[in-house]
């Protein structure tokens, strides 16, 4: 029997099924790692339609149903009406689809110098010791210390910086989408995770010709493969044809973006970090003008710069490979690196 099978994985690695024999998306173990346990795979290919009673929700996976749910405005926002419907913004990639946060450009004159400086500031700390955490050291931190220094704060320690009210004294309320770090946190782990993985893409993508593109590319794919926002939610407003069967009206609608991110029917090898692929898709990675897709693309920018620049030797730790969990939000848990 094939290994990638759910039916060949031992006893305690099994999706749970529910009644009918789809997967519970909600069992034990999915919230470390539906990959690992096929689930989103299994989902896929038999079960592409299927209601989750602990979640609440109709369940698409594949690329083509959730593109549709995220597009089409048959679909619009969950719970009310009110909600972001059809191609305006919706709580996807970074973007957190607040109804007062209008995708607009971040005033770079002001964030990327405040974002490269902490980014730096943050990366010299750790370059002395013999080993680091880049989550809880790194990544946990630059969002919300770029921000305070955007703002004209001054902090004498970043380990003390308050996140929220720093960020939502400069970005203008706590309902703009730049306001929450978790996110953005999420999302610069994983990116660390890929680009320090391969030295010799980290290397090209912080200098030399075509960089900012390829650092662009590596991002973008990022979100796709490794996406921190795993579930949107969506409510049809009439009946909607999808694979595997109708949705009925005025259901809610569990996207699976982490399931959709990689289907092979829409990307090839979908499992693999390529920046290069032929194939890229912006649909996943959200609206390319929320502020905070913004300020996330230039906290790993200036991140991975700033890391390479204060230690050019830095490599995983002795035995650690990373590792993502979580399942309606993704991330790395810990990032441990020998700075040297």
């Amino acid at each position: 029997m094939p290994a990638d099978r759910p039916d060949a994985l031992p006893a305690a690695r099994r999706p749970h099924r529910l009644a009918g024999g789809q997967p519970g998306l909600l069992a034990p173990g999915a919230t470390t790692d539906p990959y690992r346990l096929r689930l989103y795979r299994l989902l896929r290919t038999d079960y592409p339609l299927g209601y989750d009673p602990g979640l609440g929700a109709w369940l698409l996976s594949r690329y083509a149903d959730v593109a549709l749910a995220l597009t089409d405005p048959r679909f619009t926002g969950y719970p009310h009406d009110g909600a972001p419907r059809g191609r305006t913004p919706v709580p996807l990639g970074l973007c957190r689809g607040s109804l007062v946060c209008v995708p607009r450009a971040v005033p770079y004159r002001t964030a990327e110098p405040a974002v490269e400086r902490t980014a730096y500031v943050l990366a010299r700390r750790i370059a002395g010791r013999d080993r680091a955490d880049l989550v809880a050291d790194f990544c946990r931190w630059l969002p919300a210390g770029a921000a305070a220094a955007a703002a004209g704060l001054s902090y004498p320690d970043l380990s003390t910086l308050p996140r929220g009210a720093a960020l939502h004294r400069w970005t203008g309320g706590p309902g703009d989408c730049a306001g929450p770090t978790a996110l953005r946190e999420h999302a610069l782990a994983s990116f660390l995770a890929n680009m320090l993985d391969d030295p010799d893409l980290s290397a090209a993508a912080t200098s030399g010709e075509g960089a900012a593109t390829l650092l662009g590319r590596a991002w973008a794919e990022t979100l796709r493969r490794d996406p921190p926002v795993q579930i949107v939610l969506r409510r049809t407003r009439t009946e909607v044809a999808v694979s595997g069967g109708t949705l009925p009206a005025d259901a809610p609608v569990a996207c699976l973006i982490g399931a959709a991110g990689r289907d092979p029917a829409r990307f090839g090898a979908p499992d693999r970090f390529d920046p290069l692929r032929a194939d890229a898709d912006p649909l996943l990675i959200g609206p390319a003008g929320c502020p905070a897709a913004l300020l996330g693309r230039l906290e790993a920018e200036h991140g991975l710069r700033a890391l390479l620049t204060a230690m050019p030797g830095i490599r995983w730790a002795d035995g650690f490979r990373p590792a993502a969990g979580g399942l309606l939000t993704r991330g790395p848990r810990t990032l441990l690196v020998r700075p040297s």
